[in-house]
């Protein structure tokens, strides 16, 4: 059954161009007959929608579309509902035998080649699609909706030379800055590289994206890793500490490797300073529980316990009181660590399967940190996620 917010934006579409029609069928003075015919079924199809009939309601609508073959955004209205709906081929046949009218004006048969392409990318078809929309660029016809729908199929298919390409030209149409998007690229490039060892092409890679974004985290974070690849952690501790600097949300990211780092340099005291600083900057646990592990090396269980108990009270965190127990039951008494083993396993049990990311944009929900939503396909939303539960 369709849901009362859904319905409504099923039938939104189909009241925009029922008005529409009627409206401008006043404006040209058709007789009262039909006039009252046409609102007669058009309503019968609303009244369809409401009580939950789509499938009798699209059949009213399509005795409409019949009925007059000057209804175009009716056939619009009705190909964008199939397609909401899941009938992919329905959409596909209404959107095509609506392209090859050779009635419609430049800009109806670019609005309904727009529609078909949209169809062809829900039926997966994305070579027809890509064609389509490539067809419309070059003609110069709706471009910037042509052009972001092109990104996405490039993004589908993994293109990123093509996905760059499209990307600048949508900047030129629109004067919309795409730089952020094109440096996201150009480091998916460069990751590729990395895995192939090829150093050089990385390289190059990396530079085309500081170029368009001079202060790119996830270039820094490729910079940070391929230093050490080459076993150099003086430049791998840099680039991490200036990831953390440009954005303090990739803490979780930047800790175990950077704290590497500090230990092949023989630096401990540069660790130390470096986690202090983030307790201080950063709202989640993770650097307090770093911190924690340093303190107890140095200084023992008792400080490390007496450290961890204050910053709880402060920032509760259910991984906090993990590390606080794991702590605790190194010198608990037998009765006392029967108790503590139970609220272990109890705790760990309430982290279990727990997002510890979340896209700022659609909500989706992830253990493992993410470049683009795998959802709503946006780059650079994903964070981790704050709180109790969380880091």
């Amino acid at each position: 059954m369709i849901s009362e917010v859904g319905l409504f934006w099923l039938l939104l579409p189909l009241a925009a161009a029922g008005s529409w029609y009627l409206a401008r069928r006043g404006t040209e003075r058709v007789t009262g007959a039909r006039v009252n015919r046409l609102r007669s079924n058009y309503f019968r199809g609303l009244n369809y929608l409401l009580n939950e009939q789509p499938d009798k309601a699209i059949e009213v609508f399509l005795h409409i579309a019949e009925v007059d073959s000057d209804t175009v955004e009716t056939h619009l209205a009705l190909g964008s509902l199939f397609r909401r709906r899941g009938e992919v081929d329905r959409a596909i046949r209404v959107h095509q035998n609506l392209v090859a009218r050779p009635s419609l004006s430049a800009e109806q048969k670019t609005q309904a080649l727009l529609a078909l392409g949209e169809d062809y990318m829900r039926a997966g078809l994305l070579d027809r699609a890509e064609t389509l929309f490539t067809d419309l660029v070059g003609i110069d016809a709706r471009a910037p909706s042509a052009l972001r729908h092109l990104i996405s199929i490039c993004q589908q298919e993994r293109d990123w030379r093509k996905a760059i390409d499209h990307a600048q030209r949508l900047e030129q149409a629109t004067g919309e800055s795409q730089a952020r998007l094109v440096a996201q690229y150009w480091c998916e490039l460069a990751e590729h590289a990395r895995s192939r060892r090829d150093i050089d092409g990385a390289r190059r890679n990396l530079a085309e994206a500081f170029a368009r974004e001079p202060n790119c985290v996830r270039g820094l974070l490729i910079t940070a890793r391929m230093a050490m690849d080459a076993a150099d952690p003086t430049a791998a501790a840099q680039a991490f500490e200036k990831v953390v600097d440009q954005d303090i949300e990739f803490v979780p990211e930047v800790l175990a490797p950077v704290l590497r780092c500090y230990e092949q340099l023989d630096e401990p005291h540069r660790a130390r300073e470096f986690l202090r600083q983030l307790t201080e900057r950063y709202e989640g646990i993770s650097p307090v529980l770093a911190l924690s592990r340093v303190i107890e090396r140095e200084e023992g269980d008792g400080a490390a316990i007496a450290y961890l108990t204050e910053q709880l009270r402060s920032r509760p965190s259910i991984r906090g009181l993990m590390r606080l127990i794991e702590l605790g039951l190194r010198d608990a008494s037998s009765g006392e660590r029967e108790r503590l083993l139970v609220l272990d396993e109890l705790v760990r049990k309430l982290v279990e399967g727990k997002a510890m990311y979340r896209c700022a944009r659609c909500g989706f929900g992830a253990r493992a940190h993410h470049w683009q939503c795998p959802s709503c396909k946006s780059w650079g939303s994903v964070k981790p996620i704050h709180g109790v539960a969380g880091d």
